[in-house]
């Protein structure tokens, strides 16, 4: 066979590879959305069946929010890992191993016999999640090529995981209804499914990063430093702030996160280059993230305790009295990021949502035992809503554009990894601060009484929203002193805007 025909072949080879790959593009983005989904929605579908998982097992309100923060803990410390993990082993690989671990895990859950493996279950949720959303959102940067298509991809991409935590609040409602608390666990198996076979038929093995190495050391020091955190602050509840277990845990913390990024700093192949960081507007909107997920993960576990055991509302009918917040913050988020950043800059749109969610949640502070929900919260809910579309969407386009395009996944894992570790901590904060709340009005008064119990209650949330409120107006603050004055500019040869 001659040279040319030879040369002709393989044009030809690749030229039918290059289509085969063009025909299935949309449906892998359709697996890797799918399995997006089930990642994200797994970050509230829980929520709504807490009180049922409650009394089903019978534990305590200050082991509740583990329940929330194990998945979100686990997923954040573990994501830098979890891209790496994909680019030297391979994205499929890594995409199928979280893929079926989810679903295992989230089986193991739905059988839980107590709140032991319960919260083992949720902590291996995130921790599989971690290894499955780095390889899905690479998928697609390898997949799409075309800068018009990629742009496509993304704002598909970027709608799931906006309306996954809509979908998950909504879902939870309907499956706890309709069947058990279980079934939040359970239907992840399903999605599992399609997502598996999907991504076995269609993807393809690629490695990135084959001379790279883990970054074992920092791996360990991020994980311990940010388990000892969310630990301490938990432990503020039920040992008081005075206790070595409190604060010893929160010192601990603080210095294994310095260690790691020092050690970020001399690592050969760091979980997260220094590099990343640099930018001002890129580390205002890093914080931004952080303290928006601190205060929004509070908002969503309070007001569902609030819907279902004071105003008697069943999971679905709480999951519905979400959706306005939802459709609020999705609005918002389109005027924030298509008219007010391009328009302003960062430095006045994302202070406005924050002061305007700051806003909202001062006004829900006025619940009452009897209040009604068409007053006493839709409103407040859709003002929070409103602020927080302005920031968020904001603040992680300004997190991932503009960065060399090799940057691109670790800038958008960081985002996953500060929204989920704002959770975290927000969670166990609010949560400690609230059963204080409640313990100090009871002090005194008659705890046998339903009236009393309920207005401690009330009590509790009330002081979980001004907290939230006042985290909203620090937000305020620092976004407006740390953001550079103008509108930012668009670097034509960055990565594409990423985020998850």
């Amino acid at each position: 066979m001659s040279q040319k025909t030879l040369t002709d072949s393989a044009q030809q080879g690749a030229v039918e590879a290059a289509s085969a790959a063009s025909a299935k593009r949309w449906w892998i983005l359709a697996v890797v959305a799918v399995a997006q989904l089930m990642v994200v929605l797994d970050a509230t579908i829980v929520n709504i069946a807490l009180p049922s998982a409650q009394a089903d097992l019978g534990f305590s309100d200050g082991n509740r929010q583990w329940i929330v923060t194990a998945y979100a803990l686990a997923f954040a410390s573990l994501l830098l890992l979890g891209g790496r993990i994909a680019d030297l082993f391979g994205r499929k690989t890594a995409f199928l191993i979280g893929v079926v671990g989810f679903a295992a895990v989230s089986a193991l859950g739905g059988a839980a016999n107590g709140f032991g493996m319960l919260v083992t279950a949720r902590a291996l949720q995130g921790a599989f999640g971690a290894l499955l959303a780095p390889a899905a959102l690479s998928l697609l940067n390898t997949t799409f090529t075309d800068a018009r298509e990629r742009a496509r991809a993304f704002s598909v991409y970027g709608a799931i995981a906006g309306a996954g935590g809509a979908v998950g609040l909504l879902l939870g409602g309907v499956l706890t209804d309709a069947f058990d608390w279980r079934w939040t666990l359970y239907v992840n198996v399903a999605i599992a499914v399609v997502a598996f076979v999907g991504g076995w038929l269609l993807l393809t093995n690629h490695r990135d990063a084959g001379n790279s190495k883990l970054d074992v050391p920092g791996t360990v020091l991020v994980a311990a430093g940010l388990f000892s955190l969310v630990y301490g602050f938990s432990n503020a509840e039920t040992h008081d702030w005075g206790s070595a277990l409190t604060w010893g845990f929160l010192i601990a913390g603080g210095v294994l996160l310095a260690a790691f990024a020092w050690w970020q700093t001399k690592a050969a192949h760091p979980l997260l280059p220094p590099r990343i960081l640099l930018d001002r507007n890129r580390a205002a909107s890093f914080l931004a993230v952080l303290i928006s997920g601190g205060g929004m993960f509070g908002v969503f576990l309070f007001l569902t305790y609030y819907l279902q055991l004071n105003l008697g509302f069943s999971p679905t009918k709480t999951g519905v009295a979400f959706l306005p917040m939802v459709g609020a913050l999705m609005v918002a988020a389109q005027l924030g990021t298509t008219v007010l950043v391009p328009r302003v800059g960062p430095k006045v749109a994302i202070p406005l949502g924050f002061a305007i969610a700051a806003a909202g949640m001062a006004w829900l502070t006025g619940i009452g035992v009897g209040s009604s929900y068409v007053s006493a919260v839709l409103p407040q809910l859709i003002v929070t809503g409103v602020g927080l579309g302005l920031v968020m969407p904001a603040a992680m386009q300004l997190a991932t554009g503009g960065v060399a395009a090799e940057d691109a996944g670790v800038a958008s894992a960081t985002v996953n990894a500060m929204q989920q570790v704002g959770g975290s901590i927000g969670t166990a904060l609010l949560n400690t601060l609230a059963a204080s709340a409640a313990t100090d009005y009871l002090a005194g008064k008659d705890a046998t009484s339903k009236l009393v119990q309920a207005q401690a209650t009330i009590e509790s949330y009330t002081t979980a929203f001004w907290w939230s409120a006042g985290l909203f107006a620090v937000g305020a603050v620092l976004a407006f002193a740390l953001f550079r004055r103008g509108v930012p500019e668009q670097d034509a040869d960055a990565a594409p805007v990423v985020h998850m």
